[in-house]
């Protein structure tokens, strides 16, 4: 039985280590968005009276980005350009245009040869093909303070309201007209959020490292030690299942669950473990509960922990069509992931998530598990049937919201 324990984690651990990228990848995208930072704040910068802040969001700020389905495809690095102005300034469309003016010229300074590309809340650089990435950036004013008091007032947690920010949407209604009004985000509150769900094991992950890098003569501190030179068990778990999802929805990309959602869900789910295994064992059976996706008689919520005034679910009532998609990709995942957790060799663990895991990169996972140990178990480990890991395929009706974990 340990036997068996050992191994699906190593496996487990080889795929995700084969859809994470690198630490290169990871130094290259904050340098690219560290250089649009000094661009904005160069001397002839139209905007740099207004302390350009650029910093990531997303994925790449959570640890869980995941290689794209395609070799062919790129990476989208989420980040925003925050500046130092009151929304009462000017419209949404005039702060957009005054960053879209800087960037612009940041593309011809740095010799890109796609021109910039206006998104409907963000502007895209495309670097180099082989960069392997674009830079989505989300023009943004601060909105703490305002936020603070609209989740005061609704009497809702407020601890990551400090942070929040005001952006840019080209659908919006008020997009041309000078109001107080605008779109709300708050991604470096969300990222502490998730953080916050995982900070003991975090801690230690780290302080491993650092003692592995101090055996090696090498001076670190916990402190020190940038997040991404670790991976937590939830954050392997959360890119798993965000793979799992992107392959089962290859063909029909508009109805497969949101990022955000599984992201959220997995957190919420989330308890402590150690191992990846008993991350996915926990998220897996919980993450639909209530109340992480509340069903109000009319509609599914899944509020944003850090404004639970934003339904992170909404489309699902636009569309029904994505709520029965997200639950069948859930029933799947407990299904392929049980098998897995319950087979008995590195081939039977294999065939349970190849189909939605990619065989390329199952297989190059297995290869990774197969040069440090072997592929079958001793037959003394093997479990019996009835010990496969069981996930619940109901889906929950929620009764009434009782807070956030």
């Amino acid at each position: 039985m340990i036997a068996q324990n050992v191994q699906i984690e190593e496996f487990l651990k080889a795929l995700a280590d084969e859809l994470s990228i690198s630490e290169t990848g990871y130094e290259q995208a904050e340098t690219s968005y560290k250089s649009l930072g000094d661009w904005l704040h160069r001397d002839e910068s139209t905007i740099w009276k207004f302390a350009p802040d650029v910093y990531a969001q997303g994925s790449f700020r959570l640890g869980t980005v995941i290689r794209p389905n395609s070799d062919e495809d790129e990476y989208d690095v989420d980040s925003v350009c925050e500046l130092r102005l009151n929304k009462g300034e000017l419209t949404q469309c005039e702060l957009k245009q005054l960053l879209g003016q800087e960037i612009k010229a940041y593309r011809v300074s740095q010799g890109m040869k796609k021109p910039v590309r206006e998104g409907r809340r963000c502007w895209t650089l495309d670097y180099a093909k082989g960069a392997q990435f674009h830079m989505d950036v989300v023009p943004a004013l601060p909105n703490g303070i305002e936020q603070k008091l609209l989740l005061e007032r609704a009497r809702f947690d407020t601890r990551w309201a400090d942070t929040a920010i005001a952006i840019t949407d080209r659908n919006d209604p008020s997009y041309t007209v000078k109001t107080i009004n605008w779109p709300r985000s708050n991604p470096k509150g969300y990222a502490e959020w998730f953080k916050s769900r995982m900070t003991t094991v975090l801690t230690h992950y780290k302080q491993m490292l650092v003692e592995s890098l101090r055996r090696q003569g090498v001076i670190a501190s916990v402190e020190e030690l940038p997040d991404y030179r670790v991976r937590t068990p939830l954050q392997s778990a959360t890119m798993l299942l965000k793979r799992h999802r992107s392959i089962m929805f290859d063909r029909e990309s508009d109805l497969k669950p949101i990022s955000i959602i599984i992201t959220t869900l997995s957190a919420h789910a989330y308890n402590g473990e150690n191992t990846i295994a008993d991350s996915l064992s926990s998220i897996l059976t919980n993450m639909d509960r209530d109340p992480y996706i509340h069903f109000d008689g009319y509609k599914y919520i899944i509020a944003n922990p850090t404004d639970p005034s934003e339904n992170f679910a909404d489309k699902w009532e636009e569309d029904p069509r994505k709520a029965k998609a997200f639950f069948q990709w859930l029933k799947q995942a407990r299904e392929d992931f049980g098998r897995a957790m319950g087979a008995t060799t590195l081939q039977s663990m294999n065939e349970a998530v190849s189909t939605r895991m990619g065989a390329a990169l199952s297989g190059r996972a297995i290869g990774k598990v197969r040069s440090v140990g072997g592929g079958l178990l001793r037959p003394a480990s093997a479990t019996p049937a009835a010990a496969t890991p069981v996930f619940g395929n109901n889906p929950r009706v929620p009764t009434k919201p009782r807070g956030f974990a």
